[in-house]
Formats: C-alpha cells, sequence, structure tokens
C-alpha cells in the first residue's frame, strides 16, 4: 500500500467527480415527484409511475449497453454518460421556462437517466480496476462511500432550502451541471487507458446480452451475493415508501420530521466506511462481509413499532442509524468482493447485470409491497418486509471465495 493511502492524481480526479454528482442528485432527491405534483398537476398513481416505471425501463434499456461497452475504453463512457444526463436534465428547465412541460417528457427524462446511471456504474468498476492495483481497491470503495454518506447528509437539506426559495426545477439544473462538472472531472483523469481486446468480430451477439448474468450464476459465491442484495435492497427501498405514508400521513409527522430522521442518521454511513479497511484488515474479508451483511438486516422489522410523537421520531432514527451504519460497513467491501471475484474482461457485463437486476427487483417489490400496504396498511406491510430481511443473511457466501480459476494481470496505469 502507498504511503498514506495515496491513490493518486487519476483517482483523486475521479473521486471528485464521484462526489460532485453525488451532491448534485441529493440536491434535486424529490425533484421529479414534486414537479409532477406541483407544475403538472399528477396524481398519486401518476408519481408512482414516474418511480417504479422510469426505473424498470431505465434498466431494460441499459441490459444492451453491458456487453457493448465491456469492449470500449471505459473512460470515454463515463464521459458520454455524464453528458447524456446532463443533456437529458436539462431539457426539463427548457421545457419549463417555453412552457411546454409534459408529464411524458418527465418519464422519459427518468428512463434516460437510469439507463445511463447503470452503464455509469458499470462502466466506473471496470474502469477502477484498471486504474488502481488490487490491494487499493478496498480504500478506493470505502472513500466512495464515505462521500455517499457525506453528500446525504448535505444535500437533501440544502436541496430542500433552494426547493423552497427556487422551485423544485432549479435544483434539476444543478444536478444536470453537477453532471457535466464530473466529465470535466473524468477527462481530467487522463487517457492512459489500455484499450479491451475483443475474442471476436466487434458485432455483438445475442448471447452477449445474457453474460453477465451467465457469469454471476456461475460463481459459487457471487450467486449467493447477488440474490442477497437484491432482495436486500428491493425489500428496504419498498418498506421506506410505505414509511413515508405512514410518518407523514397516519401519525402526522411534519416533512421536515421525516428529513430529519433520514439525513441524520446518515452519520452512521460516514462512520462505517471509515472502519470498513480496519475490520477487513484485523478479522479478514469475508467474515466482515457476512457480518456487516447480517447485522444490517435485524434493524427494519423496528419501524413496524413506529408511534407517534418524539419517541417514535428517535425511533426511526435508532433504526435507520443501525442499518445504516452496518451499510456503510458492508459496502465498500461486498463492492470490493464482487471486482474481485470478476474477471477484468467481464466487469462490465457483469456489473450491468447486477444493476438492472437490483433496479428492476426493486421496482417490483416496491408496487407489490404498495399494493400490500393498501390491503393490510403500511404498519402490517413494513412488519412483514422487516420480518422477509432477517432470512436475507442466509443468502450470503458460507465460505471465503478460493482464487479465480484463471487469475488475469489487472492493468496498472502508474500516476501522471
Amino acid at each position: 500500500m502507498r504511503n498514506g493511502h495515496r491513490l493518486g492524481r487519476r483517482f483523486g480526479w475521479l473521486w471528485g467527480a464521484y462526489g460532485t454528482s453525488a451532491l448534485g442528485t441529493w440536491l434535486a432527491f424529490g425533484a421529479f415527484p414534486l414537479i409532477a405534483i406541483q407544475v403538472l398537476h399528477a396524481g398519486p398513481a401518476e408519481v408512482a409511475a414516474l418511480s417504479a416505471v422510469g426505473a424498470a425501463v431505465g434498466a431494460a434499456v441499459a441490459v444492451p449497453l453491458g456487453p457493448w461497452v465491456e469492449f470500449r475504453r471505459k473512460r470515454p463512457v463515463l464521459i458520454g454518460m455524464d453528458l447524456v444526463r446532463f443533456a437529458a436534465l436539462l431539457t426539463i428547465p427548457a421545457a419549463f421556462a417555453l412552457g411546454v412541460l409534459s408529464f411524458v417528457q418527465l418519464l422519459l427524462v427518468s428512463v434516460v437517466v437510469a439507463a445511463a446511471d447503470i452503464t455509469f456504474r458499470a462502466a466506473s468498476g471496470a474502469y477502477l480496476k484498471t486504474l488502481l492495483p488490487g490491494e487499493d481497491l478496498l480504500v478506493a470503495n470505502a472513500r466512495f462511500e464515505s462521500t455517499a454518506w457525506t453528500t446525504t447528509i448535505i444535500g437533501p437539506p440544502l436541496g430542500g432550502a433552494a426547493i423552497g426559495l427556487l422551485g423544485p426545477v432549479a435544483t434539476v439544473v444543478a444536478d444536470a451541471v453537477s453532471f457535466l462538472l464530473s466529465a470535466l472531472g473524468i477527462r481530467a483523469t487522463g487517457s492512459q487507458e489500455p484499450r479491451p481486446e475483443r475474442r471476436e468480430a466487434a458485432r455483438m451477439r445475442a448471447g452477449d446480452l445474457l453474460d453477465g448474468w451467465r457469469y454471476i450464476l456461475a460463481d459459487t459465491t457471487l450467486r449467493p451475493l447477488f440474490f442477497n442484495t437484491a432482495l436486500f435492497n428491493g425489500l428496504v427501498m419498498a418498506a421506506d415508501a410505505l414509511l413515508a405514508v405512514l410518518m407523514l400521513g397516519q401519525l402526522g409527522f411534519a416533512p421536515w420530521q421525516y428529513g430529519l430522521a433520514f439525513a441524520a442518521p446518515a452519520i452512521g454511513g460516514l462512520l462505517g466506511s471509515r472502519l470498513a479497511r480496519p475490520l477487513v484488515t484485523r478479522f479478514g474479508q469475508h467474515q466482515v462481509l457476512v457480518v456487516a451483511g447480517a447485522l444490517r438486516a435485524i434493524w427494519p422489522v423496528g419501524l413496524a413499532f413506529l408511534g407517534p410523537g418524539t419517541g417514535g421520531l428517535l425511533l426511526v432514527m435508532g433504526v435507520e442509524l443501525g442499518l445504516i451504519f452496518c451499510c456503510g460497513v458492508f459496502n465498500p467491501v461486498y463492492a470490493t468482493y464482487r471486482l474481485e471475484r470478476t474477471a477484468t474482461g467481464r466487469v462490465t457485463r457483469t456489473l450491468s447485470a447486477w444493476s438492472v437486476t437490483t433496479k428492476a427487483s426493486t421496482a417490483l417489490l416496491t408496487a407489490a409491497w404498495g399494493a400490500l400496504g393498501g390491503l393490510l396498511g403500511p404498519r402490517t406491510a413494513i412488519g412483514l418486509a422487516g420480518v422477509l430481511l432477517l432470512a436475507t443473511p442466509l443468502l450470503l457466501p458460507r465460505r471465503a471465495a478460493a482464487p479465480l480459476a484463471e487469475p488475469e494481470i489487472v492493468a496498472h496505469v502508474p500516476n501522471v
């Protein structure tokens, strides 16, 4: 490990680009539903469709992009996806200014942004693996995780203030500009990236579309982790949607209390991400992955006992603090584990398949739990999600991963 864990100027630019776009995204958190409600006077069904359909269709659109990106240099793809998101988001304030903004446009933009986001995440994992040697991946992922939780703490309050002063369209402009700045940051990393080798003709085969899923399901350690993360993320997000209904509707919490209940506990993610590497050094990667993955599953069931008033608010904050802290430890270890278990020539397809599945399962479970909430009530549906989450540790890898059958030499690009 380099002295002081200095990962070099090129990683610094990539890290800065990530932080800028993450902050922009959190500044605009909730902007699309607010625009739909306040500007376009959309109803509950349309707002739900904006969230679920946009993510699901965006995931479907991203499916063929994974194998297409695999055999191209990742840095231009990252810049391109940032510019696509910048241009797509900028059409919203432009249409608003011209008085032609429509719900269909919001839906189309959400699809484009979701597809670009999945493709960017997949390409960034592959790019990171060429940018740094294997022993630095955990440090890098921990820094990304720490940045993600930091922007979660500061972004929504600032975005809420901006929405109150300037309206939700202004935060979409900020989000768009953040992607432009991210593209410039990635461009500053330099162009020393090895060209991926295509096994055969440049024409993409139909089988390539499923190659990421085949690779995951054939690996005895990636397979359980794949199902674990898809189910865990989907159930947590489904419960969170109903929690908003329970807190802001039945229990009468003010919007600022609801925001505080989720913003303040994000400090746990910051602390957890800082502890990830020391814990792995002391206890080993597999043990930290399993223990943190199991501990994060025990918290959400407590939300079923939520009541009104200060006690209820403290309960939500305590549950979210414990959950987010465990996720802060788990996420960088899991991201590193996944990169290490994936052959360099398959990273983009594998991460694309992973992201598509997570997006689709989250949309499906959110819709299903919305129906359950209507039938059983939000509290009962939240409790059911919490009980099912208690079973997700059974899907974590039971033993440490063996080395890849055919280890590849990761191209290390020197710092410039």
